[in-house]
């Protein structure tokens, strides 16, 4: 049976994105053993309007003065992770419940992971407005996904809530921030930890006998 990684994450974090490259770094070392992967919604910023709000102002009302030292610090573990931010390229501040239902869409398709890569780099370096509908649907068809079930996907309520129910799903664990990953049900990781750290969890989970996570 392939080991089941569920990584809990949002798109616009800039430390998942971290997360997602250490992770990658630990499965390169662990080449042949077979892994099921699986990304899971949380949101950062739910109570963001569908229309998102301007970047600049976002991070002035979050982050303040620190601002500038916050991202710089980001930027420089990013480019360890070998990931150059643009942060300056960035002009909205989406809210991300349509970009987790094209994600959602994608794992049934087969290309969950080219999806969230997609939505990742396109945000992070391209500076993509993912609260547009028609930028949204250009980043599926990138992502491998068929245009009818992009479509489908952001009109779709129950995809929408299912995306809403995994979300509520994450806050019943504990989960309050990400990225958080869950390595065969029974091992969590909180954080961007570093490649080492990701391999120790995965590791221990068989030998780990403890009550399930999920």
């Amino acid at each position: 049976m392939p080991l089941q990684i569920d990584v809990v994450s949002d798109v616009v974090c800039p430390w998942c994105f971290i997360g997602k490259r250490r992770l990658e770094q630990a499965l390169e070392q662990l080449r042949g053993t077979p892994v099921s992967l699986r990304w899971r919604a949380f949101q950062l910023n739910p109570q963001l309007p569908a229309a998102g709000m301007d970047r600049a102002e976002y991070v002035r009302a979050k982050f303040g003065a620190r601002a500038s030292e916050i991202y710089d610090r980001v930027a420089q573990v990013g480019r360890g992770a070998g990931i150059d931010f643009a942060f300056d390229r960035i002009m909205r501040q989406p809210n991300t419940l349509a970009a987790h239902q094209l994600i959602r869409a994608a794992a049934v398709t087969g290309v969950e992971d080219q999806m969230v890569e997609t939505l990742f780099r396109a945000y992070f370096l391209e500076g993509a407005d993912l609260s547009s509908r028609a930028c949204l649907l250009d980043l599926a068809a990138r992502a491998g996904l068929a245009f009818p079930d992009a479509q489908l996907a952001l009109d779709d309520p129950q995809v929408r809530q299912s995306v809403l129910d995994e979300e509520r799903s994450a806050h019943s664990l504990g989960i309050e921030g990400v990225p958080f990953f869950i390595f065969g049900g029974r091992i969590g990781v909180s954080g961007a930890q570093e490649t080492g750290v990701l391999l120790q969890a995965i590791e221990q989970v068989a030998s780990t006998a403890s009550d399930p996570l999920s």
